[in-house]
């Protein structure tokens, strides 16, 4: 079984990599439906049924079943080389793969609210939300290049650091488009 080692490898990383592209747009649609939603009559209709129907596609026939493959194919890596359940980086990698669940499981909620119009968050905090799966994609892939080479210490700094700069360049965003709306 393990020449298909690289096979299996492959559709692991094609399917982390087209889950992450619905994770990333995702928050992105949910900003313009909830920027829509404000809108008034006729427009708030026509937006708000054209990015639902969006949001639904994305969500139902490119990012569901990304994340299922990508986690099928994760398993049976596993499954082939067991022993990496005994390296450190990868309980930590995977400590990072529950939180991504856990964000794309909070994002499947969003989704189904919005679906029904039910406008609990901001658009602010909808693009602010977007950055979270970019801060995870950067920790998952930063452990599964460096390994043990990685200084912790530093990773998390890193990490937190990111987050920071991720978070301010949203905010300067935000002055732009106070001052110009069509930035």
């Amino acid at each position: 079984m393990t020449e298909y080692y690289n096979y299996i490898k492959a559709l692991h990383l094609i399917f982390v990599i087209t889950w992450f592209a619905g994770l990333f747009y995702i928050p992105r649609l949910f900003v313009y439906q909830v920027e829509a939603f404000r809108k008034p009559s006729p427009e708030k209709e026509i937006l708000g049924k054209q990015l639902k129907l969006m949001a639904k596609r994305l969500w139902f026939i490119i990012t569901w079943p990304s994340a299922i493959l990508a986690v099928v194919f994760a398993v049976w890596l596993l499954f082939l080389y067991p022993s990496w359940l005994s390296m450190g980086w990868m309980h930590v990698k995977l400590l990072f793969v529950l939180l991504l669940i856990g964000y794309h499981l909070k994002t499947h909620q969003i989704f189904k609210q919005l679906q029904r119009d039910e406008v609990k968050y901001s658009s602010g905090f909808m693009r602010i939300w977007n950055e979270g799966a970019t801060i995870l994609l950067f920790a998952i892939v930063f452990l599964v290049i460096l390994k043990n080479s990685i200084n912790w210490i530093f990773g998390v700094l890193g990490i937190l650091v990111l987050g920071i700069l991720l978070m301010l360049g949203i905010k300067l965003y935000k002055r732009i488009r106070d001052k110009n709306p069509d930035a």
